[in-house]
Protein backbone atom coordinates (compact mmCIF):
# COMPACT_ATOMS: atom_id res chain seq x y z
CA UNK A 1 0.00 0.00 0.00
CA UNK A 2 1.86 3.35 -1.12
CA UNK A 3 1.20 6.94 0.78
CA UNK A 4 -1.25 7.96 0.09
CA UNK A 5 -1.59 11.20 2.71
CA UNK A 6 -0.11 14.18 2.35
CA UNK A 7 -0.71 16.52 5.43
CA UNK A 8 -1.60 19.99 3.43
CA UNK A 9 -0.69 21.86 6.80
CA UNK A 10 3.07 21.18 6.61
CA UNK A 11 3.35 22.57 2.95
CA UNK A 12 4.24 21.03 -0.21
CA UNK A 13 7.69 18.92 0.16
CA UNK A 14 6.56 17.58 3.65
CA UNK A 15 6.28 14.35 5.00
CA UNK A 16 3.76 12.05 3.59
CA UNK A 17 1.84 9.52 6.31
CA UNK A 18 0.02 6.03 5.61
CA UNK A 19 -1.82 4.67 8.26
CA UNK A 20 -2.36 0.96 7.97
CA UNK A 21 -4.66 -1.01 9.98
CA UNK A 22 -5.20 -5.04 10.45
CA UNK A 23 -7.82 -6.22 8.15
CA UNK A 24 -9.71 -8.41 11.04
CA UNK A 25 -12.23 -6.41 12.83
CA UNK A 26 -11.32 -6.22 16.55
CA UNK A 27 -13.90 -6.98 19.10
CA UNK A 28 -14.50 -4.07 22.18
CA UNK A 29 -12.23 -4.24 25.07
CA UNK A 30 -9.70 -5.38 22.21
CA UNK A 31 -6.63 -4.18 20.90
CA UNK A 32 -6.41 -1.82 17.74
CA UNK A 33 -3.43 -3.31 15.81
CA UNK A 34 -1.45 -1.41 12.42
CA UNK A 35 1.36 0.82 11.66
CA UNK A 36 1.91 4.61 10.90
CA UNK A 37 3.94 4.45 7.65
CA UNK A 38 5.83 7.88 7.45
CA UNK A 39 7.97 9.11 4.42
CA UNK A 40 10.62 12.34 4.81
CA UNK A 41 10.08 15.26 2.47
CA UNK A 42 12.22 17.56 0.67
CA UNK A 43 14.51 18.30 3.96
CA UNK A 44 14.81 16.81 7.70
CA UNK A 45 11.88 17.24 10.06
CA UNK A 46 12.00 16.83 13.77
CA UNK A 47 8.96 14.99 14.65
CA UNK A 48 7.65 15.52 18.05
CA UNK A 49 5.11 13.58 18.30
CA UNK A 50 3.11 10.59 15.92
CA UNK A 51 -0.70 10.79 17.85
CA UNK A 52 -3.68 8.40 16.86
CA UNK A 53 -7.10 9.73 17.92
CA UNK A 54 -10.31 7.24 17.96
CA UNK A 55 -13.13 9.01 16.68
CA UNK A 56 -16.85 8.46 16.54
CA UNK A 57 -19.84 10.32 14.46
CA UNK A 58 -22.68 11.30 16.60
CA UNK A 59 -26.14 12.68 16.71
CA UNK A 60 -27.13 15.40 19.23
CA UNK A 61 -30.33 17.15 19.37
CA UNK A 62 -30.85 20.61 20.59
CA UNK A 63 -33.38 22.21 20.62
CA UNK A 64 -36.10 21.87 17.46
CA UNK A 65 -33.26 19.87 15.79
CA UNK A 66 -30.68 17.47 15.56
CA UNK A 67 -26.94 17.46 14.44
CA UNK A 68 -24.06 15.17 13.73
CA UNK A 69 -20.59 15.70 14.78
CA UNK A 70 -17.49 13.79 15.95
CA UNK A 71 -16.37 12.64 19.66
CA UNK A 72 -12.79 12.02 20.27
CA UNK A 73 -12.90 8.82 22.42
CA UNK A 74 -8.94 7.58 22.96
CA UNK A 75 -5.95 9.09 22.02
CA UNK A 76 -2.50 7.62 22.03
CA UNK A 77 0.87 8.43 21.17
CA UNK A 78 2.65 6.04 18.86
CA UNK A 79 5.98 7.81 18.69
CA UNK A 80 8.17 11.16 18.88
CA UNK A 81 11.22 12.60 19.93
CA UNK A 82 13.00 11.99 16.31
CA UNK A 83 14.51 13.31 12.82
CA UNK A 84 12.61 12.26 10.01
CA UNK A 85 15.49 12.46 7.16
CA UNK A 86 14.81 13.88 4.08
CA UNK A 87 12.92 10.52 1.62
CA UNK A 88 13.57 8.33 4.92
CA UNK A 89 10.83 5.86 5.40
CA UNK A 90 9.91 4.52 8.45
CA UNK A 91 7.15 2.20 9.98
CA UNK A 92 6.04 2.63 13.72
CA UNK A 93 3.87 -0.78 14.57
CA UNK A 94 1.39 0.83 17.43
CA UNK A 95 -1.40 -1.67 19.54
CA UNK A 96 -3.63 0.43 21.33
CA UNK A 97 -6.59 -0.93 23.80
CA UNK A 98 -10.33 -0.36 22.29
CA UNK A 99 -12.98 1.08 24.93
CA UNK A 100 -15.52 -2.11 25.79
CA UNK A 101 -17.60 0.40 25.66
CA UNK A 102 -16.97 0.69 21.69
CA UNK A 103 -19.67 0.37 19.15
CA UNK A 104 -20.29 -2.30 16.98
CA UNK A 105 -19.73 -1.47 13.20
CA UNK A 106 -21.06 -4.46 10.97
CA UNK A 107 -23.14 -7.53 12.08
CA UNK A 108 -21.77 -10.84 10.32
CA UNK A 109 -19.36 -9.28 8.39
CA UNK A 110 -21.34 -6.70 6.87
CA UNK A 111 -21.23 -2.84 7.91
CA UNK A 112 -24.14 -1.06 9.36
CA UNK A 113 -23.68 2.74 9.18
CA UNK A 114 -21.86 3.59 11.94
CA UNK A 115 -18.79 5.99 11.55
CA UNK A 116 -15.77 4.70 13.76
CA UNK A 117 -11.95 5.89 12.41
CA UNK A 118 -8.65 6.08 13.05
CA UNK A 119 -7.21 9.71 12.97
CA UNK A 120 -3.42 10.00 12.54
CA UNK A 121 -1.92 13.42 13.75
CA UNK A 122 2.15 14.24 13.05
CA UNK A 123 3.51 16.77 14.93
CA UNK A 124 6.90 18.77 13.96
CA UNK A 125 8.92 21.32 15.03
CA UNK A 126 7.05 23.88 12.93
CA UNK A 127 3.51 22.92 12.35
CA UNK A 128 0.91 20.35 13.83
CA UNK A 129 -1.78 18.33 11.41
CA UNK A 130 -4.42 15.85 11.28
CA UNK A 131 -4.73 13.11 8.21
CA UNK A 132 -7.97 11.61 7.53
CA UNK A 133 -10.05 9.14 8.97
CA UNK A 134 -9.11 5.37 8.16
CA UNK A 135 -12.38 3.14 9.16
CA UNK A 136 -12.00 1.17 12.15
CA UNK A 137 -14.15 -2.35 11.98
CA UNK A 138 -15.84 -3.10 15.43
CA UNK A 139 -17.36 -6.91 15.33
CA UNK A 140 -19.81 -7.64 18.68
CA UNK A 141 -18.56 -9.71 21.62
CA UNK A 142 -19.35 -13.09 21.55
CA UNK A 143 -22.63 -12.43 24.05
CA UNK A 144 -23.43 -9.76 22.09
CA UNK A 145 -23.75 -12.17 18.84
CA UNK A 146 -25.92 -14.37 21.02
CA UNK A 147 -28.09 -12.35 21.84
CA UNK A 148 -28.37 -10.42 18.88
CA UNK A 149 -28.82 -13.92 17.25
CA UNK A 150 -31.27 -14.72 19.70
CA UNK A 151 -33.57 -11.45 18.52
CA UNK A 152 -33.02 -12.62 14.65
CA UNK A 153 -34.26 -15.83 15.62
CA UNK A 154 -37.74 -14.42 16.88
CA UNK A 155 -38.31 -12.84 13.95
CA UNK A 156 -37.19 -9.36 14.74
CA UNK A 157 -35.10 -7.02 11.74
CA UNK A 158 -32.79 -4.89 12.33
CA UNK A 159 -33.90 -1.33 10.91
CA UNK A 160 -30.66 0.77 11.88
CA UNK A 161 -28.26 1.95 13.72
CA UNK A 162 -26.53 5.02 15.06
CA UNK A 163 -24.65 6.73 18.28
CA UNK A 164 -26.06 9.37 20.49
CA UNK A 165 -24.68 11.37 22.64
CA UNK A 166 -25.75 11.51 25.84
CA UNK A 167 -25.61 9.50 29.06
CA UNK A 168 -27.73 6.63 30.10
CA UNK A 169 -28.73 7.06 34.03
CA UNK A 170 -28.82 3.61 35.60
CA UNK A 171 -25.31 1.89 34.07
CA UNK A 172 -21.78 2.07 34.57
CA UNK A 173 -21.20 4.68 31.22
CA UNK A 174 -18.05 6.17 30.70
CA UNK A 175 -18.38 7.57 26.93
CA UNK A 176 -19.93 10.18 26.24
CA UNK A 177 -22.03 8.23 23.72
CA UNK A 178 -24.15 5.05 23.20
CA UNK A 179 -25.03 3.00 20.62
CA UNK A 180 -28.54 2.57 19.68
CA UNK A 181 -29.24 -0.51 17.53
CA UNK A 182 -33.02 -0.28 16.33
CA UNK A 183 -35.32 -3.69 15.90
CA UNK A 184 -38.55 -4.41 13.93
CA UNK A 185 -40.69 -6.73 16.17
CA UNK A 186 -42.49 -9.36 14.38
CA UNK A 187 -46.21 -9.95 13.38
CA UNK A 188 -47.53 -11.18 16.78
CA UNK A 189 -46.03 -7.91 18.65
CA UNK A 190 -46.67 -5.09 15.86
CA UNK A 191 -49.95 -4.15 17.36
CA UNK A 192 -48.28 -3.50 20.85
CA UNK A 193 -44.76 -2.28 19.82
CA UNK A 194 -43.51 -0.19 17.44
CA UNK A 195 -39.91 -1.37 17.85
CA UNK A 196 -37.54 -2.05 19.97
CA UNK A 197 -34.05 -0.28 20.61
CA UNK A 198 -31.18 -2.41 21.72
CA UNK A 199 -28.22 -0.88 23.62
CA UNK A 200 -25.12 -2.79 24.76
CA UNK A 201 -23.17 -1.19 28.16
CA UNK A 202 -19.96 -3.33 28.03
CA UNK A 203 -17.28 -3.04 30.96
CA UNK A 204 -14.55 -5.49 31.99
CA UNK A 205 -16.50 -8.06 33.44
CA UNK A 206 -20.51 -7.53 32.88
CA UNK A 207 -22.87 -5.77 30.45
CA UNK A 208 -26.08 -4.07 30.86
CA UNK A 209 -28.10 -4.59 28.12
CA UNK A 210 -31.00 -1.61 27.88
CA UNK A 211 -33.81 -2.69 25.81
CA UNK A 212 -36.49 0.75 25.19
CA UNK A 213 -39.94 -0.19 23.06
CA UNK A 214 -41.40 2.91 21.34
CA UNK A 215 -44.75 2.54 20.60
CA UNK A 216 -45.84 6.08 18.34
CA UNK A 217 -48.65 7.18 18.85
CA UNK A 218 -51.79 8.22 16.33
CA UNK A 219 -54.06 10.84 15.74
CA UNK A 220 -54.90 10.97 19.36
CA UNK A 221 -52.13 9.54 21.63
CA UNK A 222 -48.72 10.58 21.69
CA UNK A 223 -46.19 7.59 21.38
CA UNK A 224 -44.40 6.40 24.92
CA UNK A 225 -41.51 4.73 25.63
CA UNK A 226 -41.23 1.37 27.98
CA UNK A 227 -37.19 0.89 29.15
CA UNK A 228 -35.92 -2.05 30.72
CA UNK A 229 -32.56 -3.02 31.90
CA UNK A 230 -30.76 -6.45 32.50
CA UNK A 231 -26.89 -7.16 33.65
CA UNK A 232 -25.03 -10.14 32.37
CA UNK A 233 -21.63 -11.61 32.43
CA UNK A 234 -19.59 -11.53 29.57
CA UNK A 235 -18.67 -14.93 29.74
CA UNK A 236 -22.23 -15.98 31.03
CA UNK A 237 -24.02 -19.03 29.06
CA UNK A 238 -27.18 -18.81 29.24
CA UNK A 239 -30.35 -20.03 26.94
CA UNK A 240 -30.46 -16.67 25.02
CA UNK A 241 -33.49 -17.39 22.94
CA UNK A 242 -36.02 -18.03 26.07
CA UNK A 243 -34.21 -14.96 27.58
CA UNK A 244 -34.41 -12.73 25.08
CA UNK A 245 -38.01 -14.39 24.41
CA UNK A 246 -38.49 -12.94 28.06
CA UNK A 247 -37.07 -9.66 27.91
CA UNK A 248 -39.80 -9.16 24.80
CA UNK A 249 -42.93 -10.41 26.49
CA UNK A 250 -42.05 -8.13 29.70
CA UNK A 251 -41.46 -5.30 27.67
CA UNK A 252 -44.70 -6.20 25.88
CA UNK A 253 -46.68 -6.65 29.29
CA UNK A 254 -45.05 -2.91 30.66
CA UNK A 255 -46.61 -1.45 28.02
CA UNK A 256 -50.01 -2.71 28.52
CA UNK A 257 -50.01 -2.39 32.07
CA UNK A 258 -48.77 0.94 31.95
CA UNK A 259 -49.51 2.28 28.60
CA UNK A 260 -46.13 2.94 27.88
CA UNK A 261 -45.78 5.94 30.22
CA UNK A 262 -42.18 7.06 30.53
CA UNK A 263 -40.14 5.58 34.00
CA UNK A 264 -42.40 2.56 33.79
CA UNK A 265 -39.56 -0.09 32.59
CA UNK A 266 -38.66 -1.71 35.86
CA UNK A 267 -36.78 -4.75 35.05
CA UNK A 268 -35.18 -7.58 37.63
CA UNK A 269 -32.31 -5.19 37.79
CA UNK A 270 -33.47 -1.66 37.64
CA UNK A 271 -34.21 1.13 35.53
CA UNK A 272 -31.97 2.26 33.01
CA UNK A 273 -33.60 6.21 31.95
CA UNK A 274 -32.29 7.87 28.69
CA UNK A 275 -30.44 10.53 29.45
CA UNK A 276 -29.65 12.39 26.29
CA UNK A 277 -32.36 15.03 26.67
CA UNK A 278 -33.75 13.67 23.49
CA UNK A 279 -35.66 10.24 22.41
CA UNK A 280 -33.67 9.72 18.96
CA UNK A 281 -36.32 7.43 18.33
CA UNK A 282 -37.93 6.74 14.74
CA UNK A 283 -36.05 4.95 11.63
CA UNK A 284 -32.97 6.41 10.10
CA UNK A 285 -32.78 5.63 6.32
CA UNK A 286 -33.89 2.71 4.92
CA UNK A 287 -33.86 -0.86 6.71
CA UNK A 288 -30.60 -2.69 5.92
CA UNK A 289 -30.87 -6.37 4.16
CA UNK A 290 -28.61 -8.65 6.20
CA UNK A 291 -28.32 -12.33 5.28
CA UNK A 292 -28.78 -14.85 8.28
CA UNK A 293 -32.10 -13.74 9.69
CA UNK A 294 -31.69 -9.93 9.65
CA UNK A 295 -34.76 -8.82 7.86
CA UNK A 296 -35.01 -5.28 5.80
CA UNK A 297 -37.03 -3.27 7.06
CA UNK A 298 -9.34 3.16 25.96
CA UNK A 299 -8.54 2.91 29.21
CA UNK A 300 -5.43 5.21 29.77
CA UNK A 301 -4.96 8.50 28.28
CA UNK A 302 -8.97 8.70 27.03
CA UNK A 303 -9.83 12.06 26.04
CA UNK A 304 -13.50 12.99 25.37
CA UNK A 305 -14.12 15.76 22.58
CA UNK A 306 -16.41 18.29 22.19
CA UNK A 307 -19.75 17.70 19.68
CA UNK A 308 -18.85 19.87 16.53
CA UNK A 309 -21.51 20.47 13.93
CA UNK A 310 -19.52 20.02 10.29
CA UNK A 311 -20.71 19.47 6.42
CA UNK A 312 -19.58 16.54 4.44
CA UNK A 313 -18.75 12.58 5.25
CA UNK A 314 -16.97 11.64 7.94
CA UNK A 315 -14.23 9.41 6.04
CA UNK A 316 -14.49 12.21 3.48
CA UNK A 317 -11.86 13.19 1.25
CA UNK A 318 -10.59 16.67 2.29
CA UNK A 319 -7.15 15.18 3.31
CA UNK A 320 -5.22 17.52 5.74
CA UNK A 321 -8.72 19.30 6.99
CA UNK A 322 -9.54 19.35 10.55
CA UNK A 323 -13.34 18.18 10.64
CA UNK A 324 -14.58 21.17 12.57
Amino acid sequence: MGFKKLLGALGVGGPLVDTVLEQVAVRPGGTVNGEVRLKGGSSDAEVQHVTLELEARVEAEHGDGESRGTVTFGRFTVAGGFRLAAGEERALPFSIPLHPEAPVTELQGRPIGIGLGVRTELALAQAVDKGDVDPLRVAPLPVQEAILDAFWRLGFGLRSADLEYGRLHGTAQQLPFFQEIELIPPAQHAGRINEVELTFVAGAHSMDVILEADKRGGFFSSGQDTVLRFTVGLDEVRDWGAEVDGWVAQLAERRSLFGGHPGQGYGGQGYAGKGHGHGGHGGHGAGLGLAGGLAAGVVGGMVLGEVFDEVGDFFGGDEGGDEG
